[in-house]
């Protein structure tokens, strides 16, 4: 076995896991960084899925000079609607509707393919002589006072003064490191596709509340959308099985029909939803990061972004303790990134659960109840305000800088 010894080890070559580790790199070079990622070679642009970057995120790329390569291919969301109906209601009232912009010019997020997203973050990692290894898997992780040690299925070693765990909900370096989660599964499956219709969506996103959970259509470039369709685990398994045609026939009973003839994209697949919340983000030498720390159901359409302000709050910790001459795996450095993340993710895990809860289910009271309360909502300007502000995920001044468009 071959060992490396480094000042960062970043696990997992996601989105989080690049972005932050090109976020340290290039506010410290002198730091000694590599991310390693149990996939091979070239899996991750087989990822057909998009996701919703809030304008915070926008605004941590764009420091990181990557939106610039991300652009082409992110399509601003303008309008965003809610529903709440059965496929068999003939028509679907609008409860709720929210404007697009947070300021003039600057959409609340904007949806971009996932691969789009890795690319241009791989792009810049490799600019920034950032090496990632590829089919390195975590086998063994150790700690001593002053390293964290992974092991490699790959055959290699490498010792860090400090490891970021970001490999995923099913985190193998938080289960190594004896960190407990909470977990609730939700019976439900996201179904998730690429639709191509005859009709401009104009920058408008949906989302119909129905009795199996949200059916979510979002805009992506040209007259397509991406979908984000929530069904029982069985059901969505069953519609996985069926062809082309059966599946497109209960795909149109729910998308609708105003914007023209649809047709499906690029296959389909489906992801198990449930809210996992990890007890602790920190350990002496090791940091959790991204879906590692917290899963939360796509209802609410942050879930990535939750990762991104993870990115920003680590990286801002590591970055001032190194400058300050600080020993960056110490659990005195560490503690700022927990208390930074831990109430946001526990609140956005919350309400996700909560919206979950009350809007998968065909209850008459409880539909009655929600109803009233989005029209409510619809009727408060400034209550709609507030929330695409929360969305948009652009914190206030003492909230991370690369989030409100600052460097480090």
């Amino acid at each position: 076995m071959t060992t490396e010894t480094l000042d960062i080890l970043v696990c997992g070559a996601g989105y989080v896991g690049i972005s932050a580790a090109l976020a340290i790199k290039l506010a410290t070079p002198s730091l000694n960084i590599a991310v390693i990622d149990a996939a091979p070679a070239e899996v991750w642009r087989k990822d057909q899925r998009a996701s919703a970057i809030a304008a915070g995120a926008k605004k941590l790329l764009t420091t990181l000079d990557v939106w610039s390569s991300i652009e082409p291919e992110a399509q601003a969301i303008n309008e965003m609607v809610v529903t709440d109906s059965r496929t068999s209601d003939p028509v679907r009232p609008v409860f709720l509707t929210f404007g697009g912009e947070i300021e003039d010019g600057e959409p609340f997020a904007h949806m971009v393919p996932n691969v789009t997203m890795v690319a241009a973050l791989r792009a810049k990692a490799a600019e920034a002589g950032l090496p990632i290894y590829q089919s390195a898997a975590a086998t063994a992780l150790t700690f001593t006072d002053q390293l964290g040690r992974v092991e490699t299925a790959g055959g290699r070693v490498f010792e860090a003064r400090l490891v970021v765990a970001a490999d995923g909900v099913n985190s193998m370096l938080r289960d190594m490191a004896g960190i407990k989660v909470q977990r609730w599964e939700y019976g439900q499956s996201g179904i998730v596709a690429t639709v191509a219709h005859e009709r401009p969506h104009n920058g408008r996103a949906e989302e119909h509340f129905m009795p199996s959970g949200p059916f979510a259509i979002l805009p992506l470039t040209g007259n397509r959308s991406s979908l984000v369709w929530t069904e029982r685990t069985g059901a969505a398994k069953r519609l996985l099985a069926e062809d082309d045609f059966v599946f497109e026939a209960e795909l149109e009973r729910r998308f609708g029909h105003h914007l023209g003839a649809l047709r499906v994209e690029g296959g389909r697949k489906a992801f198990p939803l449930g809210l996992t919340l990890a007890r602790e983000f920190v350990r002496p030498r090791l940091a959790l990061a991204g879906d590692a720390a917290h899963g939360i159901h796509p209802v609410a359409g942050q879930g990535l972004n939750l990762g991104f302000r993870d990115v920003a709050a680590l990286a801002e910790t590591i970055v001032d303790a190194h400058r300050l001459g600080l020993d960056i795996g110490a659990m005195t450095v560490l503690e700022r990134y927990q208390t930074w993340r831990r109430f946001d993710t526990v609140r956005m895990g919350l309400t996700s659960d909560i919206l979950t809860r009350m809007f998968s289910n065909d209850i008459t009271p409880l539909r009655l109840i929600r109803d009233f309360g989005l029209g409510l909502v619809d009727r408060m300007p400034a209550m709609k305000s507030y929330f695409i502000k929360q969305a948009a995920g652009i914190p206030d001044a003492s909230g991370p800088r690369l989030l409100r468009g600052e460097t480090i």
